[in-house]
């Protein structure tokens, strides 16, 4: 299998841990490059469910190794809890699931300071998890944040974690008006306990990388949320702080471009965005509740309902521009089983102008119509398809149409449920 890089063509929530999931049975090595907690990915195998914010969906392979790169802002709290409840569940982690000692630490106050940051937009909020994101990755770039491995060195850490603790209560009482309720001693206490679990997997991963492909080792590579959720690309300021198209992978991941061979971009078979933000497409009426009601729309990380809308095909062209997608793997068409008809976005329509590219701002986004056509439902279960031949005609077009509008590329997969075996491989790699 070639050296792959999994992207979310939409706003995120594109069924993209199960594309992981099930690619990484011919993978070796599977690497998360970007992010944090606030993502979910959830994986059912075997009729068992299983949600990742931080530890690689790969790691469900007792084989496999999972990599959590220097661009992830890492959660120690939630990945200890991901790995006590995997080896609850019998799964071994031992060397093969390793953190890059420059992965930037989510502390206790980034999350604080998260939320008090958004509870002062009022009616502009963005729309956050409140994981401490974006505060995480506001240290990182203001070179004064703290790494994984800077547990490492425990009086270096501590003397750092000293200092950041009282900036960010100063920030948080005197300029939120917040609540700082955290004990410095206990976090320092708390912290000394993780670095114990810890620091044995904690390494220097772009060396590991670079001596995986040296070995031609089979690389995924695990991309968070989505392309317009991206810090530059994205329909901002309603986005994550993090780059998550296809070029972040080399530093998020510590690796030269030629390391990547396949790009596959997971495209949902319709529209869905969580929080604030524009969205062409969106269905706020019975559609809408009903498109979010079969296909279970509702935050894997936070538990809010997702906004639902039809497919939009000027979105998806614009992430196959911005990402240089070689394969689509086409997610949660059994979601439509039950429509009598279907809609998708052609272009959009502005002042009576055909509008066929994606702003690059979402101010562009204004009074822009979208443009449906509409094609004929299925209305039978399709979950248990193993062939794109099995497929009724109908849902066979749509699919087409889908490809055809996304500039003819090639489909990978086509998944018809949640589960790994409900997977439809239409051309392997």
């Amino acid at each position: 299998m070639p050296n792959i890089a999994i992207i979310g063509s939409q706003w995120g929530d594109e069924g993209k841990a199960k594309i992981i999931d099930y690619l990484s049975e011919k993978a070796d090595v599977i690497i998360r490059f970007q992010g944090g907690a606030n993502a979910g990915h959830t994986v059912i195998a075997e009729g068992e469910q299983f949600i990742f914010h931080m530890v690689p969906s790969g790691i469900m392979y007792p084989t496999k190794v999972c990599i959590i790169g220097n661009g992830v802002v890492f959660d120690a709290e939630q990945f200890i809890a991901e790995v006590n409840a995997l080896r609850e569940k019998g799964i071994s982690l031992d060397n093969r699931l390793f953190i890059s000692d420059l992965a930037h630490l989510v502390l206790p106050y980034h999350k604080v300071l998260d939320q008090a940051s958004e509870s002062t937009m009022k009616g502009k909020k963005i729309g956050t998890t409140g994981r401490g994101i974006g505060p995480a990755y506001a240290d990182k770039v203001n070179r004064i944040g703290i790494r994984t491995g800077d547990l490492l060195d425990w009086s270096s850490f501590e003397s750092k974690l000293t200092t950041a603790f009282e900036q960010k209560r100063f920030i948080i009482e005197n300029v939120y008006n917040g609540s700082f309720d955290f004990s410095l001693n206990d976090l320092i206490d708390k912290y000394k306990s993780i670095s114990e679990i810890i620091i044995p997997k904690i390494c220097d991963t772009g060396s590991y990388i670079f001596n995986c492909l040296q070995q031609n080792k089979n690389l995924l590579f695990e991309g968070a949320q989505g392309t317009f959720l991206d810090i530059d690309h994205g329909t901002y300021p309603f986005v994550t702080s993090s780059s998550t198209v296809s070029g972040c992978i080399c530093s998020g991941a510590g690796v030269g471009p030629s390391a990547i061979n396949e790009v596959v971009g997971i495209v949902k078979a319709y529209t869905t965005r969580v929080g604030n933000g524009p969205f062409p497409t969106e269905l706020t009426g019975e559609t809408g509740d009903k498109l979010r009601t079969k296909g279970v729309e509702f935050g894997a990380t936070t538990g809010r309902p997702r906004r639902c809308g039809w497919f939009d095909s000027v979105q998806v062209r614009k992430a196959i521009q911005l990402n240089g997608f070689t394969r689509i793997a086409l997610t949660k068409l059994d979601v439509l089983n039950n429509f009598d008809e279907i809609k998708i976005c052609t272009h959009y329509n502005k002042n009576g102008e055909n509008i066929e590219q994606f702003p690059s701002s979402p101010i562009g986004l204004d009074n822009m119509e979208p443009v449906f056509e509409t094609h004929p439902g299925w209305e039978t279960d399709i979950s248990q398809c193993k062939k794109m031949s099995e497929l009724p005609e109908n849902a066979v077009n749509y699919v087409k149409r889908i490809q055809e509008l996304c500039y003819s590329i090639p489909i990978l997969i086509i998944s018809v449920g949640p589960d790994r075996s409900q997977t439809i491989e239409v051309e392997p790699l």
